[in-house]
């Protein structure tokens, strides 16, 4: 099973935790993607986390590995200038460059880094990709605002943050390569979400329990902790990450992690000690 993650310093707790409960939750041979860079005013992946997390990927499974890649070079010589100063990170871009790393194996689960898998996900991964760029879950909230421009059919908006990509599609439409174009010359509210919504046309929609972006429900097999809106007692924005364990707890009042986030706790210290 190949899992694709990107990000800065910041996302280092998040795929730990990702990890933790990949861990508990599949018996299939896991091999983990890291997209990282330099940039300035961030801190890359750093390589001290990657052994870390590969360790207990080989605790768990001598055949499992972990591949960090920088991938400066390729963003530096592409940047997507129009959205560089979004809410979002330069860095969750960087999986639109993953149609340029030979590396990578032809069948890829993205995950953003604010994510727990909760029951097995082998029957989502091994699905059928023919004539699929990638399968999605809608947007919780986007499938009410977005529609594709060139189906015209509403709710098919799908959220990024889970992504089954099926590279040798992604390849022949040229799928990335468009979107990496567009982002260098439009400037969009969710950047790379909504031009891959725009831009692909083989998309599959999977059910909500692949992506649950609301709230825990009792079919949910990954949860996304996204930022969302709550309307009780009065409407407010609300974003609890996984790594902010006492507030999963006091706010979302949510312990059915406890155990993988009492073990990411004792020992977080770890993707940062010094040796």
């Amino acid at each position: 099973m190949n899992i694709l993650f990107c990000g800065d310093s910041h996302a280092q707790d998040g795929v730990l935790i990702t990890t933790l409960s990949l861990l508990k939750n599949t018996s299939e041979e896991l091999h983990l993607y890291i997209l990282t860079m330099h940039l300035p005013g961030f801190k890359p992946f750093s390589k001290k986390a990657a052994n870390f997390i590969e360790s207990l990927l080989k605790q768990k499974n001598t055949a499992n590995t972990l591949t960090l890649i920088d991938c400066t070079n390729l963003f530096t010589k592409q940047v997507p200038l129009q959205n560089m100063k979004t809410r979002f990170t330069p860095y969750a871009m960087l999986r639109l460059f993953a149609d340029q790393l030979q590396q990578l194996p032809d069948r890829l689960l993205y995950l953003d880094d604010d994510i727990i898998v909760r029951k097995d996900i082998s029957q989502f991964y091994k699905q059928d990709l023919h004539n699929t760029e990638l399968v999605g879950v809608l947007d919780y909230w986007g499938r009410f605002f977005f529609h594709n421009l060139h189906t015209k059919k509403i709710f098919d908006y799908l959220n990024s943050g889970v992504l089954l990509l099926n590279m040798p599609e992604i390849k022949h439409t040229q799928l990335f390569s468009r979107v990496r174009a567009l982002m260098q010359v439009k400037k969009m509210f969710f950047p790379d979400q909504s031009a891959i919504n725009k831009l692909a046309t083989k998309k599959k929609i999977a059910p909500r329990r692949y992506n649950e972006q609301y709230r825990l429900q009792k079919d949910t097999v990954i949860q996304h902790f996204t930022t969302s809106f709550r309307f009780k007692p009065y409407f407010h924005i609300l974003t609890v990450k996984p790594w902010d364990v006492e507030r999963v707890h006091s706010v979302l009042h949510l312990h059915e992690y406890d155990d993988i986030l009492n073990e990411y706790l004792k020992i977080r210290h770890n993707l940062y000690q010094d040796n």
